[in-house]
Formats: C-alpha cells, sequence, structure tokens
C-alpha cells in the first residue's frame, strides 16, 4: 500500500493506492470524523459487482445506497437533483458522509451533491475505473454538464480520502480499460518523461493488467497528479498542465452528445491534436508528435474522428472554460516531459489541424479495414 498526500485549503487528505486498500475503506470513513450516517452513492453496474463488499467494510454506518446511471448524458443537474432528494428522503444530514463507489461520472456528480446537499458534507472517493483512479477522483474538482459544453456547473471540492484498489479494475471492460490508459499517457507528455517512455517500452504488459506494470503507472500519475493539485487546487496556474488535450476532447464529445466517445479515447484524439497545433505553431519537433501518436495509437483502435464542420468544433471549444475574452487557449507539448499553458491559435490554423485529424481517421480505418 502506497499512501500520497494531497494539500487542500479545506484539509489535507491520503490517496491510498494499492492492491487490496478497498480494506481502509472503514478506517477512512471512521475518520472522517462525522460520526454520521454513511450513504454511498454508486451506478448499478458498479454495485452489482462491488456493492456486497463494500456494504460489508462499512458494516453498522451505513445507511442507504443511492443509484445513479454512470453514462456521461446522465451527467447533468437532473441527476444531482434526482440524487439529493434521494438523500433527503433517506433521512441524511449535515453530519452524513458520501462513499463514491465508481468511475468519473459518478465521482464527479457524488462529489457536486456533497459540496452542495446541506451546503458541504464529507465525500471519500472510492474510484472504480483506470482514469477515475488516476486523474478525476484526486483534486476536488466536481461538476456536471450542460448542453452548451462540459463540466461548466460546479465546484471544488476536495474529498476527505481516495482509495484506489487496482483491484476493482479487474472487472473492467477492454475498452474502458484502454480509455483511461489515454490519461496515464497524458501524464508522461505533461511531465513524467519516465512514464512516458515505460509506456513506449512495456504498454503491452499494462495492456494485460500485469500487476507490476499496472501498479507503477497508476502510482506514478497518481503522484504526479497530487503534485499538481497540491501546488495549485483551484487551477490558477500549474493546474491547468492537466488539461492537455482536453480542448480538443470535450469539444469532441459535446458536438457527439456523449455518445461516440469514452472521455478517455476524446482525450487520445484530443492529445493527437493538440500535438499537432504545437508542430504547426513550432513549438514541438515532428519527431516528438510521432512518439505521442504511435504510443495513443498502441492504446487502442479510437472511435474515428467525427464528418462534423471544424467550425462546429471551434464553437463548442468556445464554451471551454479555459476561453478568455473570446480567445481559446491551449495546453501544446514543447517536449516530451514538458508543455505550455494558455497559448493561443488563430482560427485558420485550427481549422487545418481539424482537417488533418480527419485525414489521419480515415487512413487509420482504411488500416484497420485491410488488416480484419
Amino acid at each position: 500500500m502506497k499512501k500520497i498526500s494531497v494539500r487542500a485549503a479545506n484539509g489535507n487528505y491520503q490517496v491510498l493506492c494499492g492492491r487490496g486498500v478497498l480494506q481502509e475503506l472503514a478506517r477512512i470513513a471512521s475518520r472522517a470524523g462525522q460520526d454520521g450516517a454513511v450513504f454511498a452513492i454508486s451506478s448499478p453496474r458498479v454495485w452489482r459487482h462491488w456493492g456486497a463488499r463494500v456494504e460489508r467494510l462499512l458494516a453498522g454506518a451505513h445507511h442507504a445506497t443511492i443509484l445513479i446511471d454512470d453514462a456521461e448524458t446522465a451527467k447533468n443537474l437532473s441527476t444531482v437533483e434526482r440524487a439529493c432528494r434521494d438523500l433527503v428522503r433517506a433521512g441524511a444530514d449535515r453530519r452524513s458522509l458520501i462513499v463514491a463507489v465508481g468511475g468519473g461520472v459518478v465521482g464527479d456528480v457524488a462529489g457536486f451533491i456533497a459540496a452542495s446537499y446541506a451546503r458541504g458534507i464529507g465525500v471519500i472517493h472510492v474510484p472504480t475505473t483506470v482514469v477515475a483512479q488516476v486523474d478525476s477522483a484526486i483534486g476536488g474538482k466536481t461538476g456536471v454538464n450542460l448542453p452548451e459544453g462540459k463540466n461548466l456547473v460546479g465546484a471544488f471540492y476536495p474529498p476527505k480520502g481516495v482509495v484506489a484498489d487496482p483491484a476493482f479494475l479487474s472487472s473492467l471492460p477492454p475498452r474502458e480499460f484502454r480509455s483511461g490508459i489515454y490519461e496515464i499517457i497524458k501524464y508522461g507528455v505533461i511531465g513524467d518523461a519516465k512514464l512516458f517512455r515505460f509506456l513506449e517500452e512495456r504498454l503491452e504488459k499494462v495492456l494485460r493488467r500485469e500487476r507490476a506494470a499496472l501498479t507503477f503507472v497508476i502510482e506514478r500519475s497518481i503522484a504526479q497528479k497530487a503534485r499538481v493539485v497540491s501546488e495549485d487546487e483551484h487551477e490558477s496556474g500549474l493546474r491547468e498542465i492537466l488539461n492537455f488535450g482536453h480542448t480538443f476532447a470535450h469539444a469532441l464529445e459535446s458536438v457527439t452528445r456523449y455518445q461516440m466517445y469514452l472521455h478517455g479515447e476524446a482525450v487520445g484524439w484530443g492529445m493527437i491534436a493538440a500535438a499537432r497545433l504545437a508542430v504547426e505553431k513550432g513549438m514541438l519537433s515532428p519527431g516528438d508528435e510521432e512518439r505521442i501518436a504511435k504510443v495513443i495509437a498502441c492504446a487502442g483502435l479510437l472511435p474515428t474522428w467525427p464528418l462534423i464542420p471544424p467550425a462546429k468544433i471551434i464553437a463548442a471549444m468556445q464554451a471551454d472554460k479555459k476561453t478568455r475574452a473570446g480567445r481559446l487557449r491551449f495546453v501544446l507539448p514543447e517536449r516530451i516531459g514538458a508543455v505550455r499553458c494558455g497559448v493561443e491559435a488563430d482560427e485558420d490554423i485550427l481549422v487545418r489541424v481539424l482537417r488533418e485529424c480527419t485525414v489521419v481517421a480515415v487512413s487509420t480505418d482504411t488500416r484497420a479495414s485491410r488488416g480484419k
């Protein structure tokens, strides 16, 4: 078991990572210090796999379970309202504690509920996907989507603790598992060249879920996320580097109505587009762009790039939280292990990059078809 500390204005907390750390859940819940009833928030699919075990660990403290849809299309204010009303009916008060058991959608929604219900109650995250374990469960970002864009309503609200047990990943379907690998690749590009080289050399072992390789990349990613959010909790500076690929990704999710991509897959395309933009702006060498694209390709075939006009994708980007005074700002790589924040790009260069992504997608699909 590894303990990684995260600093937060409302109280520091620990991320426990390693196989078997779920056994620590009851201890963390008791140390949350509220002495109230515990309410689990999960999804039907996750609770079917893991609910009985979580209930046993929480024993008498567990009061009720609220199940929500964990599809990205259900990550909205309607889901928040329904869950909050369920909490009221189940008797939750200001001393209650939420234990969020699930992937990124469950964690984001449950975290926002915790930040809002009774003006703030405690939450512990038990992430069950790769994306959630290495990224979304850490750092206190919570929120839901609007039709106009992703994560536009939310709050910074740190948890009381995070329990990241790789055992949860054994039940993940292959596509969902691969989706999380793209977020791990992101960590290599933005600040950990050693992690990136490990992925270049041993990605097959990670994809086979070999214990040592998977533990290494998860712990390495968590440590980097914890370092960044400890230095910049509210995304006023350094934390922006975590958005590498996400301006493009959020737009892709939005224009396809959250029905075409898993989040990590959209990030995979977003990183390809961001690396291409960095080359176009003279910031990144073509060699490093090729290395980034190759690792992403080795993680698995991405869903195709949407046949949507570049202007519509650019319009969706304008709703991104990183836009300033109508100017799009990107996180772009300068080399493997280093990125620059706040890079602006004119519309003509963005149109060119988006059209090139369409060409890459068609080329990739053609090669995949020939390989069948």
